[in-house]
C-alpha cells in the first residue's frame, strides 16, 4: 500500500507540494508562536526560576515577582529566628536611570544581593565573570544582549547610574526581565545607595531551609507567624507569577488565537489539496473499488497519502522550526523547546495531515464503481 501511495502522491507533484506546503507553514507558525510564548513565560518567572531552590518571602498581597512590595528588615531578623530555617538573605530590586559617555539613556533594575553568598544575585554569567566582580567600588554587572541598548557598554567602562559613577564590571548572558527594565546586578549595599533605598528595607528574602526540616512545614510556620509576608515554594510562586501576568494581560489570548489560525489554516489546505486530487482521481480510485477494494481499504491508501505528508512535512517543519529559534537565540530571545512540546508538534503534524484527508475519503467512500465509466 506504501507503494501505491507514493505512486498518486508523485502523480500530482503540484498539489502533494501544496499539501506539504500547508503542514510546513502551519507546523512552522505554531512553533514560532509556541517559542515566543516560552520566553514570554520564561522573563515573567526567571528572578523566581533562578532561585527557585530558596524560599520566597515576600508582601502578603504580592503575586507576581515583577511587581514586589518593599518589606522592612526587621522580618528578617524574625526569619531567623524560626525553627528550621538554615539562613535567611535580603535581596532588593531597585529601578535606576543609567546614563553613558555618548549621550545615551537607558532605565535599569539593579538587583542587589548580599555578599558574600550574593543569593539572588547574578546568574548565567558569562566571559569569566564572577560574582565577587561585584564588590570593588561602583562595580555594576550588565546583561551582554542590552549591550546596544546600554550605548556598546564595554566591559571596565564607566558610565552614571542616578548620577553615580559606576562601571561595567562583567556580563551575563540570557538574563531576561519582563516588562520592565533590564536587570542589572550589585551588591546590595549599592544597590540602596544608587537606588535611593532604605536600608531599612528589602524587596525580598529567600529563605533556606534546614537540611533536616521540610521545606512546606517552614512556609506555613512563616505564614502563621509573621504578619504582613507570604513565603511560597520557589516553583509555586513561578507559576504563579505566570499565571497572574497572563490573566491580567492579553498575551495568551493572542498567541492562542494565532496558534489556532495556524491550525485551522494547515487543516483547510491539506483537505482541501487531498480533496481536489481525490478528484481529479476518481477513475483510479472507481477501477480500484471495480477490483473489489473496499471503502476501509480506500480509506487506508488516503490515510497512508496524508501519513506521508504528514512525516516529510514534520521533518521540514521542524527544520525551521529549530532555524527560527537558533536565529532569534543571536539577538537575545532564548528559549527551549521541551520533549514534550517536539512530541506535541509531532502530534499537531499527524491531526492536520490525517484531519485533512477526511474531506477526500468520505468523497471516494460515496464513490460508485459503475460511474467512473459512464459516457
Amino acid at each position: 500500500m506504501l507503494k501505491i501511495a507514493i505512486r498518486f502522491l508523485s502523480y500530482d507533484k503540484p498539489k502533494s507540494i501544496g499539501a506539504l506546503a500547508g503542514i510546513v507553514i502551519s507546523i512552522f507558525l505554531v512553533g514560532q508562536q509556541l517559542g515566543i510564548f516560552l520566553f514570554l513565560t520564561g522573563a515573567m518567572k526567571s528572578i523566581v526560576e533562578n532561585n527557585k531552590q530558596y524560599i520566597w518571602v515576600v508582601d502578603s498581597k504580592t503575586d507576581n515577582a515583577n511587581s514586589l512590595a518593599k518589606l522592612d528588615v526587621r522580618i528578617g531578623r524574625q526569619l531567623v529566628s524560626l525553627p528550621g530555617i538554615q539562613s535567611v538573605h535580603a535581596v532588593v530590586l531597585a529601578a535606576a536611570g543609567a546614563k553613558f559617555d555618548d549621550g545615551k539613556t537607558a532605565a535599569m533594575t539593579l538587583i542587589g544581593s548580599q555578599a558574600p553568598s550574593f543569593v539572588g544575585g547574578p546568574w548565567n554569567l558569562y566571559e569569566g565573570t564572577r560574582a565577587e566582580d561585584m564588590l570593588p567600588e561602583g562595580a555594576i554587572i550588565t546583561e551582554f544582549f542590552d549591550t546596544k541598548i546600554f550605548g556598546d557598554l564595554a566591559k571596565g567602562e564607566y558610565f552614571e547610574l542616578n548620577g553615580r559613577r559606576v562601571y561595567n564590571a562583567g556580563l551575563t548572558r540570557g538574563v531576561r526581565g519582563f516588562g520592565g527594565a533590564p536587570y542589572a546586578f550589585t551588591t546590595i549595599e549599592r544597590a540602596r545607595a544608587i537606588g535611593n533605598f532604605s536600608e531599612d528595607e528589602a524587596s525580598l528574602f529567600l529563605v533556606e531551609a534546614s537540611a533536616d526540616a521540610n521545606p512546606a512545614d517552614v512556609i506555613a510556620s512563616i505564614n502563621a507567624t509573621i504578619d504582613g509576608v507570604r513565603a511560597w515554594d520557589g516553583e509555586t510562586f513561578a507559576a504563579t507569577t505566570v499565571a497572574t501576568v497572563l490573566s491580567s494581560s492579553g498575551i495568551a489570548i493572542s498567541v492562542g488565537s494565532l496558534i489556532l489560525f495556524a491550525i485551522i489554516s494547515g487543516f483547510v489546505i491539506i483537505g482541501l489539496t487531498l480533496y481536489s486530487s481525490a478528484i481529479d482521481r476518481l477513475r483510479d480510485y472507481g477501477t480500484l473499488k471495480a477490483m473489489g477494494a473496499s471503502n476501509g481499504y480506500i480509506a487506508r491508501l488516503i490515510l497512508s497519502q496524508a501519513g506521508i505528508l504528514a512525516i516529510c512535512g514534520f521533518l521540514l517543519g521542524r527544520l525551521l522550526v529549530e532555524g527560527f529559534r537558533q536565529g532569534v537565540s543571536n539577538a537575545g530571545v532564548m528559549f527551549k523547546y521541551p520533549m514534550s512540546i517536539q512530541v506535541g508538534f509531532f502530534i499537531l503534524t499527524l491531526f492536520i495531515a490525517l484531519g485533512g484527508s477526511i474531506f477526500a475519503i468520505r468523497k471516494i467512500s460515496r464513490l460508485e464503481p459503475a460511474q467512473v465509466f459512464r459516457g
